[in-house]
């Protein structure tokens, strides 16, 4: 027999003898507390009548799942329960020893139910009453908490405190900015004041930790209130969000750390995604890189607005398989394709396309770490540039729909390979759209002579040119927040080991976004698109790299360059101390969304851009190193990359 059933057992034994004591007692207090003067027609009647009547009860606790209970972590939905059974056992005992037995005195009805309920829920609540009194009785165990918010959440918070034996920290003060609220004590805890007594009451308590608690808080009033607990050195968590609260599922286990982003002072993009259901709703949608951060995002978003068929495309089969896993699981329906293979395999390209037809491709295969890059430009090229337009060539041929070409800001006057290289990506997109609207699409070279020249044959006599129809765009963003291999990751593992925090420049600055805002714009360029777009995203004000590493120090409860150095490691080769969303050439279309705009393409000969790249192909090919740079920088006339020669003599 399990532990939690020899507990039933023994607490329904319990509440046989409970529904016998009530009424025996009853009885003995309407005669003064004397047994002997107990009538003996109505001792009679409740000897022939508890038994029967305390087995029915058993029966009916069971019915209202009294035995089914974690009575350690007893709530306010068990009492009710509870109460419940008492007061319909009650009721059945007094209707049916009226009528089957004799009338009994009505202190004897009103007695027992009251000493009938106070045995049932006393037993129940036993062992939370005794561990809240062991909680207050030593508070020197665990940590001191500040609560900000006394709403719903806060008082759930409070409330699994108190029940779980395993917290040993506990509430001191509480910070609310409602004005009737202050002075007063919720479960014995005083509300002290409002924001501008965090500071006060940090010291005043001993706060060790401060849990918010509001979650229907704006970001803006998020922020204010986290840059004040910033200077108390506290460490901070915070509920993730509204959805916890509706479901009744908050608790100190759904605390998060705060994030970095929580400062950063903006509302989130809320993009329209009846739009992109529309658009993307029983279509074959394809995303090259889906394994990576923004390519497994956009996979969870298309897989959550039905698609057709969905296929993930990558290299690495982890990350494939990973994503595969998740998406199985939460979409059991979903018809899910995943294949390994490179971008830069022409051979491979044009299999996938032909066998599954993709009418969407989101394009997020690419190489994307600058220092890396700048030691490997071959690859940078092979990957990023020839490997786009060997997937866009695919997808014309083939006649997908749309493709999106996920883009970044560092191809904006790119000082670095990787930026160059995308920047080149966007030039093949602008290029590709161009040659379709002028109905040349046959122009376009076929670049697979580095791995398989029989792909050629496939385009077939030029016939397949005359009825192009797809859509080219570029999506261009800022840095993604918790992506692989960004900033914030990397600060949180130094400041677990101890620091030092390393920044490479004190003033260098960085847009930012997260990525379920990134992935939010990919989805609606391609319900935007009409073809050659670069679409660019309003992150806001750009945020210095240096206060973003302070700020993450204090969360994490230090004191920026007294417990956690920072340092300067100086700019890492390719690196600029600002990025741009536009060249200075571009100019900025709205669209339906006030945060998203179109970037006016920048005129360039495409006929030479093309010979070019041709050029550019084979030296990549080849592994021509020392020509890459020279030959990007003739095609892309703002790239500006760094003195190369000096770092590699250093």
């Amino acid at each position: 027999m399990e532990h939690w059933q020899i507990i039933g057992v023994f607490l329904a034994l319990y509440d046989f003898a409970a529904v016998c004591a009530a009424y025996f007692f009853a009885l003995w207090l309407r005669f003064d507390g004397i047994f002997s003067r107990i009538e003996s027609r109505y001792f009679d009647a409740y000897s022939h009548f508890i038994l029967p009547c305390a087995a029915v009860s058993l029966i009916i606790f069971f019915l209202f799942r009294m035995y089914s209970g974690m009575w350690r972590y007893a709530s306010f939905s068990e009492l009710v329960r509870t109460a419940s059974g008492s007061i319909c056992s009650s009721l059945l005992h007094t209707v049916l020893i009226t009528i089957l037995i004799r009338r009994m005195p009505l202190s004897y009805y009103l007695i027992g139910a009251g000493l009938q309920g106070v045995f049932l829920i006393g037993i129940r609540f036993s062992y939370r009453f005794v561990q809240v009194l062991k909680k207050r009785h030593n508070p020197s165990d665990g940590k001191r908490v500040m609560l900000i918010g006394a709403g719903n959440s806060g008082q759930l918070i409070l409330r699994d405190m108190s029940r779980a034996k395993e917290i040993k920290d506990r509430v001191v003060c509480i910070i609310d900015d409602n004005p009737n609220k202050w002075n007063r004590y919720l479960n014995g805890i005083p509300i002290v004041g409002g924001r501008d007594e965090i500071l006060a009451a940090t010291e005043k308590y001993q706060v060790d930790e401060i849990f918010l608690a509001i979650p229907s808080a704006t970001v803006q009033q998020k922020r204010d209130i986290l840059n004040i607990c910033n200077e108390t050195g506290c460490k901070l968590h915070q509920l993730p969000g509204m959805y916890q609260l509706v479901n009744g599922e908050i608790s100190v286990s759904d605390m998060k750390e705060v994030a970095i982003e929580d400062l950063l002072g903006r509302e989130p993009i809320k993009a329209d995604m009846e739009e992109v259901f529309n658009f993307i709703t029983g279509k074959t949608v394809l995303v090259t890189g889906g394994g990576g951060s923004i390519g497994a995002e956009l996979c969870r978003q298309i897989a959550a607005h039905k698609p057709k068929q969905l296929i993930i495309f990558d290299i690495y089969e982890n990350n494939a398989y990973s994503i595969q896993l998740e998406l199985k699981d939460k979409y059991p329906e979903l018809n899910l394709e995943t294949l390994i293979g490179s971008v830069r395999d022409s051979r491979r390209m044009f299999e996938v396309f032909e066998t599954y037809h993709p009418q969407i491709v989101y394009h997020a295969a690419a190489h994307k770490h600058v220092p890396l890059m700048e030691d490997s430009p071959c690859e940078a090229i092979k990957n990023n540039a020839i490997g786009t337009y060997k997937t866009a060539y695919a997808a014309m041929v083939h006649g997908c729909e749309r493709f999106v070409l996920i883009s970044t800001d560092k191809a904006v006057n790119p000082t670095n390979i990787m930026g160059a290289s995308k920047r080149l990506c966007e030039m093949i997109i602008q290029s590709f759209d161009k040659k379709i609207k002028e109905g040349k699409a046959s122009e376009l070279p076929q670049i697979f002579t580095h791995d398989g020249a029989e792909n050629a044959d496939k385009a077939g006599d030029g016939t397949v040119f005359r009825n192009i129809r797809t859509e080219f765009v570029a999506v261009r963003f800022g840095n993604v927040l918790g992506s692989n291999g960004s900033v914030i990751p990397l600060f949180k593992k130094q400041i677990e080991k101890g620091g030092p925090v390393t920044v490479t420049h004190p003033d260098i600055i960085r847009y930012f976004m997260t990525i379920p805002e990134a992935v939010s714009l990919v989805m609606l360029a391609g319900t935007y698109a009409h073809g050659g777009e670069i679409f660019v995203l309003d992150m806001g004000s750009p945020v210095k790299i240096a206060d973003l590493a302070r700020n993450l120090i204090r969360l994490s409860g230090f004191k920026p360059d007294v417990d956690i150095k920072i340092e300067y490691t100086g700019l890492r080769p390719g690196e600029k101390l600002y990025e741009e969303k536009l060249m200075a050439e571009e100019g900025l279309q709205k669209t339906d969304n006030d945060l998203i705009h179109v970037g006016n393409p920048i005129r360039f000969d495409e006929n030479n851009f093309l010979k070019s790249l041709e050029k550019l192909s084979e030296a990549a090919y080849a592994n021509r190193e020392s020509q890459i740079r020279n030959l990007v920088e003739e095609i892309v006339t703002t790239y500006q990359p760094d003195h190369h020669e000096s770092r590699n003599s250093s």
